[in-house]
């Protein structure tokens, strides 16, 4: 549009200088001027007063530098660059028009590119198949899907969306709780038929415990909690791990004891390949949806939030 104005208007260019374009409101102010004849009807139209109304036109004027209008005491007449301004305007006013309808129903239907993060195990077999049945709902949607083992900068990287496990969520960001969850400690019953259960958390320093990296919690220390008792216990062992699935596996082979949501050992736990270990101790570790900005300002966010929390509220996908 701003093409259109300098290319239509060429006495906004002085020797190598383009002027600043004239508002849209006053242009409107014009337009309803030219199509009204008069300035009284126009101010009528616009709920203004014609006060304001002459105000505008004599403002453009000088902006542009040229008469636009000869006026009478019965009527407005417009000159020839007024005509020329006029039938421009127009044009300038229907695309902004059609902008802010577009902007509009962008806002209502989901389309385009959404950039979602998520952890390495609950990105894959959570999230991903969530976001492939939220595409078959939402054609109009592209979705980027990015695994990390740490926590993302969700504006700073430029993601619309982080899908994340725990409760520690910076407070310049805005997040939706979308399932309750907590971690576990588990281990394989041949594992503890080898080497004993522990009877509290401060016998676990002296076991094999399989230590994950998290996003969201320092290497190797378990911050546990029983009712309102809270413990964290610095754990150490032969193996660890970015990554959760492996943890998962060697705990079902009888390598140690592992911390895991239940989304991720609720499956070995009913089958009996796990057992939990000290039931009443867990770590609080909710399922979230974190973004940068409301969800109103984007209709494929709160779509894609919304789906998510519908989806959660339906079934526990572990």
């Amino acid at each position: 549009m701003t093409g259109s104005i300098q290319c239509a208007l060429p006495w906004f260019h002085h020797s190598r200088t383009v002027q600043k374009i004239p508002p849209t409101d006053d242009l409107r102010v014009f337009c309803t001027v030219v199509r009204k004849a008069g300035f009284a009807a126009a101010a009528q139209e616009l709920a203004a007063s014609p006060a304001y109304v002459s105000k505008r036109i004599r403002l453009l004027e000088q902006e542009l530098g040229v008469p636009l209008l000869h006026r009478t005491t019965r009527r407005v007449a417009v000159t020839d660059q007024g005509e020329r301004v006029f039938h421009w305007a127009q044009r300038i006013l229907d695309d902004m028009d059609q902008l802010l309808q577009e902007v509009a129903v962008t806002r209502r239907e989901p389309r385009g590119l959404l950039r979602v993060s998520s952890s390495f195990g609950f990105g894959r077999n959570v999230v991903a198949p969530m976001l492939s049945r939220l595409v078959q709902r939402h054609p109009g949607l592209q979705v980027r899907l990015e695994v990390f083992d740490r926590l993302v900068d969700v504006a700073g990287e430029g993601f619309d969306l982080d899908v994340r496990v725990g409760d520690e969520i910076a407070p310049h960001l805005i997040a939706r709780r979308l399932a309750d969850n907590h971690r576990v400690l588990c281990a394989a019953p041949g594992y503890l038929a080898r080497r004993g259960t522990p009877r509290s958390p401060a016998e676990l320093p002296a076991h094999d415990c399989l230590v994950i990296k998290e996003r969201d919690h320092p290497f190797g220390v378990w911050r546990l909690r029983a009712g309102a008792v809270e413990q964290s216990v610095k754990v150490t062992g032969p193996l660890s791990a970015n990554n959760g699935e492996m943890v998962v596996q060697w705990a079902v082979d009888g390598c140690g004891i592992a911390l895991r949501s239940l989304w991720d050992v609720g499956a070995h736990l009913e089958a009996g390949r796990l057992v939990q270990v000290l039931p009443e101790w867990r770590q609080e570790a909710n399922i979230w949806a974190v973004y940068p900005t409301p969800l109103e300002r984007s209709a494929k966010v709160r779509v894609c939030v919304e789906f998510l929390q519908e989806y959660f509220g339906r079934q526990r996908p572990w």
